[in-house]
């Protein structure tokens, strides 16, 4: 399962964007998906998470201001991200728990990530 990340750029503080991650690939079905996001010289964070049924989880540092949500679908994840703030500044990536079947039908069950798309907010 691939997954390809986009929607990241330039923003003033204050400002908003909307990333989103489409996974694609066969015989395959997503259970939770997420963001994370690595700021420099800091390690990789979970942003905000959500299960096939929709529950969601954030970081506290974005409660209020970010929303995750999902298009089945589509099999794709969206993270709306308003009154962003310079500390919001960072390489974003979106992951993806799934469950594929093999030749055998066989359920194999794994963890993709995203290429990773830079959001940069200025003061």
């Amino acid at each position: 399962v691939q997954l390809q990340a986009s929607g990241g750029g330039l923003v003033q503080a204050g400002g908003s964007l909307r990333l989103s991650c489409a996974a694609s690939g066969s015989r395959f079905s997503i259970n939770a998906m997420g963001w994370y996001r690595q700021a420099p010289r800091k390690e990789r964070g979970l942003v905000a998470d959500i299960t096939s049924g929709g529950t969601t989880n954030y970081a506290d540092s974005v409660k209020g201001r970010f929303t995750i949500s999902r298009d089945n679908a589509k099999n794709t994840v969206y993270l709306q991200m308003n009154s962003l703030k310079p500390e919001d500044t960072a390489v974003y990536y979106c992951n993806a728990d799934w469950t594929h079947l093999g030749v055998y039908d066989d359920p194999i069950v794994g963890r993709s990530w995203g290429q990773g798309t830079l959001v940069t907010v200025s003061s």
